[in-house]
């Protein structure tokens, strides 16, 4: 293993080396890793050490262990995408499936916002996103979602986008999302809001504005959404 530049326990400067794997996409996501036995072998460490830093990587989801089969690279699917992403829930405190209705898609010119979300360089496009979502069959969300045009070449703006989108960046253009930043405020409803959710004008509305990363800290979406919250929470855990 090389030398590290830096002081790290032995442990992380494994896990930064297997990171590094994943962002140069050797191991490619669902793919299996080698055996602990064959990593420590290797990298001239113990399987303990191989374990920690694996174990390090199951906690924040960049790996996931399967007992009996070994350590696979994480995927993103419908299901981890709403319990991991997606923070509404009804009265009850249960989660729902969103389901999404494609408005409008193009590319246009960055707005200063999303210049500055995206580190965009001078006269970089996007491509804009425009969708509203129901939960429970009652539509509660106006969003406008903003991609970088040079992260997703040969997107077809003609084609109807899946409905759990972080699994299609990472199936489709090899961007796996496993950050998001998230900025909440208050807002009244306008006219657009009014349009598309069927409300009257001022009706409080959760303003959500959200940046995605990839594993190399890459922002690949600024996301916007404007939710009703008469029966739906915003709900955050810590632990």
């Amino acid at each position: 293993m090389a030398k590290p530049t830096q002081f790290l326990p032995l442990y992380l400067q494994v896990k930064d080396l297997l990171i590094q794997r994943l962002i140069d996409k050797l191991w490619k996501p669902g793919m299996p890793l080698p055996s602990e036995f064959q990593l420590a072998e290797e990298l001239h460490v113990s399987q303990g050490t191989v374990r920690k830093a694996l174990d390090e990587m199951a906690a924040e989801k960049l790996v996931i262990r399967r007992q009996g089969k070994g350590t696979f690279v994480a995927e993103h699917d419908q299901e981890h995408s709403l319990y991991h992403f997606f923070r509404l829930r009804d009265e009850k405190n249960q989660r729902h499936l969103p389901h999404s209705t494609l408005l409008n898609i193009a590319l246009d010119n960055a707005t200063t916002l999303e210049s500055e979300s995206l580190q965009l360089q001078d006269n970089e496009q996007v491509i804009r996103i425009d969708r509203t979502r129901a939960l429970a069959g009652k539509m509660i969300i106006n969003e406008t979602i903003t991609l970088p045009a040079r992260l997703f070449p040969n997107l077809d703006l003609d084609s109807e986008l899946p409905n759990t989108l972080y699994s299609f960046y990472q199936r489709e253009f090899g961007l796996s999302v496993v950050k998001v930043s998230e900025k909440l405020t208050a807002v009244l409803a306008d006219e657009i809001d009014q349009q598309h959710l069927n409300i009257v004008a001022g009706t409080p509305l959760l303003r959500a504005l959200r940046t995605a990363y990839t594993l190399d800290g890459i922002p690949v979406e600024l996301r916007i959404t404007r939710s009703l919250t008469e029966d739906h929470s915003y709900f955050i855990e810590l632990t």
